[in-house]
């Protein structure tokens, strides 16, 4: 169930209120009894965090990228550089 937070405009009173979607914003004050108790807004309780989600997460390619070239080749610094023959 999600919860909304409300104020009351007379008397400044604030509670957070759990409530369904479905049910009838609440007006009147549990504190003063006035019909001043407003729904406010407030930011989203979650937040998304990563590179997000895409359709390619979760499927299978079908098969395995290719090994790279530069992983076979040696590394220079060892004399065996093409750049340095």
């Amino acid at each position: 169930m999600p919860i909304y937070t409300y104020k009351c405009v007379s008397c400044g009173f604030a509670q957070d209120e759990m409530q369904k979607m479905s049910d009838a914003q609440l007006s009147v004050c549990p504190s003063c009894g006035k019909a001043d108790y407003a729904k406010q807004v407030t930011a989203a309780g979650f937040a998304l965090k990563g590179t997000g989600w895409y359709a390619t997460d979760f499927k299978d390619s079908g098969s395995k990228p290719a090994a790279k070239a530069e992983a076979a080749a040696p590394a220079c610094g060892t004399g065996t550089c093409p750049a340095s023959n």
